[in-house]
């Protein structure tokens, strides 16, 4: 097993000796920097760092000390976990299943850093698949005339389960300001287009119609206003002429599986600060 870590995301005004002020915290109670990273946003005069350590001492006690040292003496807002941290996740998907079934598998497979523990969907269709998978699964019926009832059935279920993070793995509908507000955790979502090209439906018909070259994908965290949360992760793939809308939505699908993994595992992994709807994303 490897050594339990504290890993810190920091970020806030811009000041000489920062670097140099948290590595010496870091080394003066005896412990060990791992991986450290650091961004400046020079328009904007904020400092952005990543720092991950092996505690000398009890590491609940060390985390909250560097915490208060981060907000006191530094005036940096900081965020703390620890590398055992287990996060709960709850998948939201409809009926299309290639992103369903590769994040559970990689769930199952130990890929992630967190622990898969219910699927919500708005359609029947992936109860059996559920099932088989051995996840409880939760079938709440959207439509315009009981979202609001359907999201507080929804925020409910969160609630019970006790989800970090939600991720919707192609659920097709959009997520209110009310229950933005009200869920307490992220939310990131997969869109299959290269965003901010081509948002909200049959992105690859639009692309097909526009006869564009590239085609991609986009994980974002979702935000009340449709595709335009920040965004985590993207990648493209060529087409050419020759190519249907069949064929973009095949070649679509495999960059929709890895970029919504990728970015699953960057959260999970406290590798993502998100500043003014915009991320800075640490190696």
């Amino acid at each position: 097993m490897k050594t339990p870590t504290i890993i810190a995301l920091l970020h806030g005004p811009d000041q000489p000796g920062l670097v140099s002020r948290v590595s010496s915290w870091i080394f003066l109670r005896g412990s060990n920097i791992v991986h450290a990273d650091q961004h400046e946003d020079p328009e904007a005069g904020i400092f952005f760092q990543r720092v991950e350590w092996i505690p000398s001492g009890q590491i609940d006690e060390e985390a909250a000390s560097f915490e208060k040292f981060a907000s006191e003496e530094l005036s940096m807002k900081a965020k703390v976990a620890q590398s055992t941290d287990r996060p709960k996740v709850a998948l939201f998907v409809s009926k299309t299943d290639h992103c369903f079934h590769d994040t559970i598998l990689r769930f199952r497979s130990g890929e992630m850093t967190g622990e898969l523990t219910c699927i919500i969907s708005n359609h029947e269709t992936l109860a059996e698949d559920a099932e088989r998978y051995g996840l409880p699964f939760h079938h709440v019926p959207v439509s315009k005339g009981n979202k609001a009832e359907a999201e507080a059935a929804q925020l409910k279920l969160v609630q019970e389960h006790v989800a970090d993070l939600i991720v919707m793995a192609r659920y097709m509908q959009v997520l209110s300001d009310d229950f933005m507000n009200k869920v307490g955790c992220p939310v990131i979502n997969i869109h299959h287009s290269f965003l901010p090209a081509f948002a909200g439906g049959k992105p690859y018909h639009q692309a097909h119609l526009r006869g564009v070259k590239l085609i991609g994908a986009t994980a974002h965290y979702a935000t009340a206003d449709l595709d335009e949360g920040p965004i985590i992760h993207q990648d493209v793939t060529r087409i050419n002429h020759r190519n249907a809308i069949p064929d973009l939505i095949r070649k679509g699908r495999d960059l929709e599986k890895s970029v919504f993994a990728q970015a699953i595992r960057l959260h999970l992994d406290n590798r993502i600060l998100v500043y003014n709807n915009r991320t800075v994303v640490f190696d």
